[in-house]
């Protein structure tokens, strides 16, 4: 075995070989085509679009299932998601233990599961110690924010009708104006308590039971999750393990490394993209609420949670965050809320340009144009969960059919580099490519020339 076979193994053994893009393979006919024949095969293409059909007419019978499924294994669902979180941490204390331990125990196994359990167990601390500490430093901060806003905003907006009582003295259109809109304002207000608000109140304390049921079940299906995620986490290896027998007995070994690989691919853009997302978002929940405290700010606590549970979105988030925000800053004392724009403008600058790019660097691969597609897309369809999965999992989608537009270009023999479909590069009839100095050249004598005239 030569130098360069040695460090291919080890950088394999480092990364893992589905780290690197496999072959797609070149297979003839796959057996189940050689077997049947033209009328067989037509069968099964009949057969399955109507299947299909069925499948379509009987959609919203095949979803109620589906949420039923997802109702009762909600605990599971809550179990990966928390084992998923935790595992960065896990890892980073077994790999610094591991190596203390292996120079007092003689046993891998010991070693293993003491290292396993001792960073499952450290994960856990970190996350019921997070929780802990944000219920006790924020429940009572947004307790005080959320009272003091019912207590000042109806004065404020009793101050907004007086200053437009002043202006209607003046009689002028803006005034007339203002003061229908006041008037049927209140019309409007007075209906709605007399007709509504009455009938509206049993429906909101039977939803309140309702949702203190829902409270509850939440909290029980998250301590349930936490368990699971344990169990998970102790058995992480043997459930790889498992899904890679399963796909290596169903698919041919191109196609079955072809779908590890994306498997791989897939965790870490989506890995590298929520993990760093969650920290860069708690890290500017933390400096808005230490710069709002400095700046002496309404609403501290309640404004830097919003900020920071908004900035989890990417490129929206700080808008949806900051925009109701600087209204109710700004219906407190006007003056601050100017300086809350100016603070959050310079924040997002801070986040945008430095701390973002140093956390998450280029996970996804997206320009900025996809990523806002990804965003739209994401938010259109699935809501607020499909604004913040939505660039990951576009950005795999995006992978994949780079992956396979560049495999076509390599079976004609063209370049797969985007740079090298310039202006100045065609693909002639024969299907080879040329890159045309001399059109490039004709092109810089022309700007010369044009350099030139101008002076």
């Amino acid at each position: 075995m030569n130098d360069k076979t040695q460090d291919k193994v080890k950088k394999e053994e480092n990364t893992g070989y589905y780290t690197n893009r496999p072959s797609f393979g070149n297979y003839g006919p796959s057996k189940l085509r050689q077997k049947f024949s033209r009328g067989m095969t037509i069968f099964v293409v009949i057969a399955a679009c109507i299947l299909f059909y069925f499948a379509l007419l009987k959609l919203p019978v095949l979803s109620g299932i589906i949420k039923e499924l997802f109702r009762v294994l909600k605990p599971i669902v809550y179990g990966l998601a928390i084992a998923y979180l935790l595992n960065p941490i896990v890892k980073f204390v077994e790999s610094r233990l591991k190596p203390v331990l292996e120079k007092k125990i003689s046993s891998q196994r010991k070693v293993h599961g003491m290292a396993r359990g001792t960073g499952i167990f450290t994960a856990i601390v970190i996350l019921l110690f997070v929780i802990v500490a944000l219920f006790n430093m924020m429940i009572p901060e947004l307790y005080g924010s959320i009272r003091s806003m019912v207590i000042t905003v109806p004065s404020q907006l009793n101050l907004l009708a007086g200053r437009i009582a002043e202006m209607n003295s003046q009689n002028t259109t803006l005034s007339l104006l203002l003061t229908n809109i006041l008037k049927e304002g209140t019309e409007y207000i007075q209906t709605w308590m007399r007709s509504d608000l009455l009938g509206r109140i049993n429906v909101v304390m039977s939803n309140l039971t309702v949702g203190v049921i829902n409270i509850v079940s939440e909290l029980l299906n998250a301590v349930i999750g936490i368990i699971v995620s344990i169990y998970v986490l102790f058995s992480k290896e043997k459930f790889a393990s498992q899904c890679k027998k399963i796909v290596y007995a169903i698919f041919r070994p191109s196609q079955a490394n072809m779908i590890l690989h994306l498997t791989v691919k897939s965790n870490e853009m989506f890995g590298g993209f929520i993990i760093g997302k969650i920290i860069d978002s708690v890290i500017i929940g933390i400096l808005c609420f230490v710069g709002l405290s400095l700046l002496k700010m309404p609403y501290t606590m309640l404004v830097s949670v919003i900020v920071g549970v908004t900035n989890v979105i990417p490129f929206f988030g700080p808008y949806i965050g900051a925009i109701p925000s600087a209204i109710l800053i700004l219906l407190t004392d006007p003056k601050m809320g100017i300086y809350f724009i100016i603070f959050i403008f310079v924040l997002q600058q801070f986040d945008g340009n430095i701390l973002g790019p140093k956390i998450l660097g280029d996970t996804t691969g997206l320009s900025a144009f996809w990523v806002i597609f990804a965003i739209l897309l994401g938010g259109g369809l699935f809501g607020i969960i499909g604004m913040i999965l939505g660039v990951p999992t576009f950005a795999v989608i995006y992978y994949i059919i780079n992956m396979l537009i560049n495999h076509m270009l390599e079976k004609k023999k063209l370049p797969v580099d985007t740079t090298a479909y310039g202006v100045t590069s065609y693909v002639d009839s024969g299907g080879a490519y040329v890159y045309s100095e001399e059109k490039n050249l004709i092109k810089e004598k022309g700007n010369e020339n044009a350099n030139k005239s101008t002076e």
